[in-house]
């Protein structure tokens, strides 16, 4: 029994597609999809006809938004896959799905190689220890360059990259690849049919032999058996690279790289070949660990206690589906389970195999599925589910800040519950969106990760329940830190109003955090520490102060913006043997930094971007210029493929309304893309 487990986990793969926008991830899954059998017509983001961008607003703008998980089967292996967004604003996306994945593929465009999110998402994956391989795509285009793009991943992303595959015919001419690895060609014809093997061509065989030692050297000197077995035979069979491969890619020692084009359905078999030689199993990554850490591990078998993490949820015609990866024991329909974030026990109605939109019932699922349940009513994205009588936590993903806000409000006052009913609905599938009232203004506000995303929330209202909503201009959250600090300053808290009284006294320093801290320098949050000495003031009461201190940093002196980057030391207190008490000190704290605030030079801070802008060459005179005017201070400049590539850093601020602007600028030729870098001081001028 315990064997035949171990089988049904050993073909299973989970693994997302993770890329830049527009290079070509959608296609890819598409292509998978139809190499499998599990569609028969092969999908176009330009028409609109994917599975997995099935929202109506990605089929119309034509970039994935959502994550969506598919299943295929593959040379008798089960493939679980997540196509996730690869724009800046959806990243937080892009992370839950991360935090359930086993493997991954990282997709390039042949001709720009890395560009800026391929680089995040890329960083994302190493935080998660996610094994990838690459896969460069898009090589039937002019200007494509297999060579250059491995060099852009050697170089801006520093793994090893092994390049496995040789391509046969370049740009329009790109036909197929020799396997380095069994030394066969591999022809597509234009009908998009199976991939033909033959002999290699006698005009490559000298530069795929070339490329084959390259490649055994590479393996050799990272690999231990590889390395024992070319020192006696100077050479490596088959078998013995592609186990060498399998390890290195599980390790994260190397990355395997294939290349293809996705649109024209080439290369798209070995991909899957791959993935399923290379990626790891749900047996292949080590047991999953309940926090805090030391509390039991949950291994990936069946038989053990039910253990899964649920990733997202969706609303949808047919129920709201709550998506979960399942760490270990088996879900059967029906079953109570213990829900994490609520507390309380909860039953599965339905158990689902997701494809995209589409749903297929399961009577159960069980360690190494991912799959998505309906009738959990409270649970939410990071929650993790498990037996009643085996509970344990674990880690959820990771959320992001948001850096961007908007003013949303009902355009009559009859809506304004139907409104804030779907706000809340909203923040609940997405955990990166926030939804507050402006204690000040009284106004809703909405925030999260950039223009785009909260112009898709937006919008997600407007078309699901038919409510027309006010909006207002996207403002930025700004920080506010210090400058300069205040030493000595005391601060006593006294009051006596009948029965037991309050009595508090704190010395406390104030100064700035520094970039000793951290990288990041000032905007790397807060720090507290206790130099009293003497007893004078009891830790109990010290661990007061600083919850006090923390209380303080929600709102600034200049602007009432949350405090960052400062470090306080509590040097000097005393109590009162009657009326001293940790509330007396939380308040102190509290208290106390608000008016040393008061007496430090603030600096407030906004959030910038690092922008790739990309445009023809004979319009970067107006590119530049228009980023000067927007306090863009322009890092690099490049040219690629006849395209000039600029790289500045941007107050976010100032980016509202640029994709317009830069499109009329270039007669819709201009691309950009951004990613969050931290905060810089702002201007007086600009915060007004």
């Amino acid at each position: 029994m315990r064997n035949n487990l171990d089988r049904q986990l050993s073909v299973v793969r989970n693994l997302g597609i993770l890329a830049h926008v527009d290079a070509g991830k959608t296609t890819v899954t598409e292509r998978i999809l139809y190499a499998t059998g599990t569609t028969h017509k092969r999908g176009e983001v330009h028409d609109g006809t994917t599975v997995t961008d099935f929202d109506p607003q990605e089929r119309d703008r034509g970039i994935t938004i959502f994550a969506a998980a598919v299943s295929c089967d593959w040379d008798g292996h089960r493939v679980n896959l997540i196509d996730t967004p690869g724009h800046v604003d959806f990243a937080d996306e892009v992370e839950r799905s991360l935090r359930v994945l086993d493997g991954a593929v990282a997709v390039f465009d042949a001709v720009a190689g890395v560009e800026p999110q391929s680089e995040s998402v890329w960083r994302q994956a190493d935080r998660h220890g996610v094994p990838r391989i690459a896969f460069v795509n898009k090589l039937d285009r002019v200007g494509a360059d297999l060579d250059a793009a491995v060099t852009s991943i050697r170089e801006r992303l520093h793994p090893v990259p092994l390049v496995v595959q040789l391509p046969i015919g370049s740009e329009d001419g790109f036909t197929g690849v020799v396997d380095l690895l069994r030394m066969r060609a591999l022809t597509w014809g234009d009908g998009g049919e199976s991939a033909v093997e033959d002999a290699v061509p006698e005009d490559l065989r000298e530069e795929a032999l070339r490329r084959r030692r390259l490649l055994e050297e590479a393996v050799a000197e990272r690999h231990p058996a590889a390395l024992e077995e070319f020192c006696d035979h100077e050479t490596l069979c088959a078998e013995t690279l592609s186990g060498a491969l399998r390890d290195l890619t599980r390790t994260g020692d190397a990355v395997v790289v294939l290349c293809g084009s996705a649109y024209r359905n080439r290369g798209i078999e070995p991909l899957l070949d791959a993935v399923v030689a290379y990626l790891p199993s749900p047996l292949d990554v080590p047991p999953v660990r309940g926090v805090p850490a030391g509390d039991e591990l949950r291994p990936a078998d069946p038989a053990a206690p039910f253990a899964a993490l649920a990733f997202k949820v969706a609303a949808t015609a047919t129920g709201r589906l709550t998506y979960l990866r399942v760490y270990s024991g088996t879900l059967e329909k029906g079953d109570v389970v213990w829900e994490s974030g609520a507390r309380r026990t909860e039953r599965v109605g339905r158990i689902l195999r997701v494809q995209a939109d589409r749903h297929a019932q399961l009577e159960r699922a069980v360690a190494g599925d991912i799959v998505a349940v309906v009738g959990l009513k409270s649970a939410r994205a990071g929650s993790t589910l498990s037996a009643p009588e085996a509970p344990v936590v674990l880690e959820p993903p990771g959320v992001a800040d948001p850096v961007v806000s908007v003013a949303v409000e009902s355009r009559t006052s009859t809506e304004a519950d139907r409104l804030a009913s779907a706000l809340g609905r909203l923040a609940e599938e997405d955990p990166s969106l926030v939804v507050r009232t402006d204690p000040e203004t009284g106004q809703t506000v909405l925030s999260g990760m950039g223009e785009l995303h909260l112009e898709v929330a937006v919008e997600k209202i407007r078309r699901s329940l038919g409510l027309e909503v006010n909006v207002g201009r996207p403002r930025v959250t700004y920080r506010e830190t210090v400058a300069r600090g205040v030493s000595g300053l005391v601060f006593r808290h006294v009051k006596q109003d009948g029965g037991a009284g309050q009595f508090a006294h704190v010395v406390l320093d104030v100064e700035p955090l520094g970039a000793d801290a951290g990288e990041g320098g000032a905007d790397t949050g807060f720090a507290f520490r206790s130099a009293v000495v003497g007893g004078r003031v009891p830790q109990e009461y010290v661990r007061a102060v600083e919850a006090g201190c923390r209380d303080a940093l929600a709102e600034g002196p200049v602007g009432g913006h949350p405090v960052t980057g400062l470090r306080v030391t509590l040097t000097d207190g005393a109590t009162h043997v009657k009326d001293s008490s940790e509330m007396a000190f939380r308040t102190a704290g509290r208290l106390g930094l608000r008016e040393a605030l008061r007496g430090c030079a603030m600096v407030v801070l906004e959030p910038v971007v690092e922008v790739t802008v990309t445009v023809p060459e004979d319009a970067v005179g107006g590119v530049l210029g228009d980023l000067a005017a927007r306090r863009g201070r322009v890092t690099d400049s490049a040219v690629r493929g006849g395209s000039a590539v600029v790289t500045a850093t941007v107050p976010l601020a100032e980016l509202f309304g640029y994709a317009t602007r830069l499109r009329s600028r270039t007669q819709g030729r201009g691309t950009f893309s951004a990613r969050p870098t931290g905060y810089a001081p702002a201007p007086v001028a600009a915060r007004q």
